[in-house]
């Protein structure tokens, strides 16, 4: 693993039940440069930022993120060394608050409830 990249996979590969879907991908992305991973419905795209992101197991193959094996990282694990991802569509609440939208996120991780609170308009 080279210095000079600061993303590498060897052979990476994600079966699912028998159907692959990414198949021994070789990938190297060199430190500042910006990369496009294109391809049509179907072709593993999302499958592949999964399994640089941790999101889903390797079935097969290495990811080496700054130099360092992350394969065997979980995906909390690979978020604080700085690879994260973010999502083509998010479920928001326009008629709510950024700070609602939040709140209604960590709500069903952590499984609590919180009581929003609005202070009256002073006229």
């Amino acid at each position: 693993m080279s210095t000079e990249y600061i993303l590498e996979t060897q052979e990476l590969t994600r079966e699912f039940k028998g159907f692959v879907a990414v198949d021994k991908v070789n990938l190297k992305v060199k430190r500042g440069s910006i990369h496009a991973l294109i391809g049509p419905n179907g072709a593993g795209k999302t499958t592949m930022f999964n399994l640089l992101t941790k999101f889903l197991p390797v079935t097969s193959g290495k990811i080496f993120y700054k130099g360092k094996d992350i394969t065997s990282h979980k995906a909390a694990e690979v978020a604080r060394t700085g690879m994260v991802r973010s999502f083509q569509i998010s479920a928001v609440f326009p008629h709510l608050t950024v700070l609602e939208n939040v709140r209604i996120g960590l709500q069903r991780k952590l499984g609590t409830s919180f009581h929003f609170w609005k202070p009256e308009s002073s006229l």
